[in-house]
């Protein structure tokens, strides 16, 4: 352990813990511990400009539908790992977002 009371593991370690069924993280050391042994030193501080400033953004609500792919392309989007379809749904509204037009939110 360094220091903070930190484990560094390889992979290899990890991929044999996760097999083994051993836990990933010490939950009962976090619940333990207080909030004045949290080191937030790299956590700028929250002031009224920021807050006067700050938004609430929801994410909009998602529908299912069908789509058609060619195969290559929906290959390509599986191997880059999960989540594929957040991943096309990112692609396609950067594409949107690019058009530099308001969005209409009743289109269907």
């Amino acid at each position: 352990m360094n220091a903070k009371g930190s484990k560094s593991y390889t992979k290899e370690q990890l991929e044999k813990m996760v097999a083994e069924g051993q836990d990933r993280t010490d939950l009962q050391r976090l619940d333990a511990m207080r909030d004045e042994d949290i080191d937030t030193s790299d956590i700028a501080e929250l002031d009224d400009a920021f807050f006067e400033k700050a938004t609430m953004v929801w994410p909009p609500s998602k529908r299912q539908l069908t789509i058609r792919l060619d195969e290559d392309v929906l290959s390509w989007l599986k191997s880059q790992g999960r989540g594929y379809q957040t991943r096309i749904n990112r692609i396609l509204r950067a594409a949107m977002e690019s058009q530099n037009k308001p969005r209409d939110n009743h289109a269907r």
